[in-house]
């Protein structure tokens, strides 16, 4: 009999990157938990296989509904899980922190206790993030799983107490719940509210001429370490297949180092139009912002043997198509 995941956020850029995977890669019937309003525009070409029930099926629920997701575990009974739903934007937890608060942490704490009163044996994934360490000094670069939290944002407190109830149910109750914190991961499917996504759309948009050969930024000076989000899909199930240990807690992240400007500068070189500018738009720029994000790998590595196989050039030229895709099958968009 195959195996059963569950997927939270299979509508998001890394949950229908996940999807993707796992259906070309195992027999797996996979089970995606989302709100009812959740728009499926990353999962539309599995749309005929979700309607004939084909391995894809699709749960409603919300992680700050405790009743749903009693449902959502006892209807899809997991051997895997994969918690990604979240409120995954820093910039707009500065506006809305509690909502970020209730569905990161709490929705985490509510899962869990779901999963240990339905699906005790389950093998469960809870994906925090590289923003719990925040503001790091650079004589702790590269950053390994010991290095202390320093958040810098409430989108990065909400992510520790993600990691941390996701430790604490694999240590108190034995469940086998790992913990990961991916660094910088990228490519199509990117939400626009995010630097490189947003600046690939900004250029698509120039290229058709909807909007002046103006990409506006935030910060352009932040350090970050890129990976391919189908790297980083793949990592994942190596999580949880290879020697799950519960309570373990991982970095993963990519090998490309480079400044938000340097990633700027190589979607530019991608362009068609030569004559774009750069200009600082004060409404991107945080309070406050986690400026260097340089992942020590070696833990994770060394237990599952993972690498990153997608360079850097193809993840942005990949990200670039994509909009240059729906720009010209959906025409203008937020300027955001």
């Amino acid at each position: 009999m195959a195996s059963k995941a569950l997927i939270t956020g299979i509508t998001g850029m890394v949950g229908s990157h996940l999807a993707d995977y796992l259906l070309a890669n195992t027999d797996w019937e996979i089970h995606g938990l989302c709100r009812w309003r959740s728009p499926l525009t990353n999962i539309h070409h599995h749309i005929p296989r979700i309607n004939a029930k084909d391995r894809m099926h699709l749960l409603y629920g919300d992680l700050r509904d405790s009743l749903s997701l009693d449902q959502v575990v006892r209807d899809s009974k997991p051997d895997y899980v994969f918690h990604l739903a979240a409120q995954s934007y820093p910039k707009t937890s500065f506006d809305a922190p509690i909502e970020t608060f209730d569905t990161n942490i709490e929705g985490t704490e509510r899962l869990l206790a779901a999963l240990r009163r339905h699906a005790p044996e389950a093998v469960i994934h809870v994906c925090a993030s590289s923003e719990v360490f925040g503001r790091v000094p650079k004589e702790k670069l590269p950053i390994d799983e010991e290095c202390t939290f320093h958040p810098a944002s409430p989108y990065a407190i909400s992510k520790v107490g993600t990691d941390l109830i996701g430790r604490y149910y694999g240590e108190a109750y034995g469940m086998k719940v790992m913990t990961t914190r991916m660094f910088t991961h990228t490519g199509p499917r990117r939400g626009d509210v995010f630097a490189e996504s947003t600046f690939a759309k900004q250029i698509a948009l120039i290229e058709n001429n909807l909007i002046p050969p103006v990409v506006k930024t935030g910060n352009l000076d932040s350090l970050r370490t890129w990976a391919d989000v189908r790297d980083a899909v793949r990592a994942y199930y190596m999580l949880v297949t290879v020697e799950p240990t519960p309570g373990a807690y991982y970095n993963i992240g990519g090998d490309h180092v480079a400044s938000v400007r340097e990633m700027l500068d190589t979607l530019l070189s991608f362009s068609n139009v030569k004559n774009i500018s750069v200009e600082t738009d004060p409404e991107r720029l945080r309070p406050i912002d986690a400026d260097l994000q340089v992942p020590n790998i070696k833990k994770f590595q060394d237990h599952t043997g993972w690498k990153p196989e997608i360079s850097f050039e193809q993840t942005m030229g990949d990200l670039l198509e994509y909009w240059r895709e729906r720009v010209a099958r959906e025409g203008d968009f937020l300027t955001r």
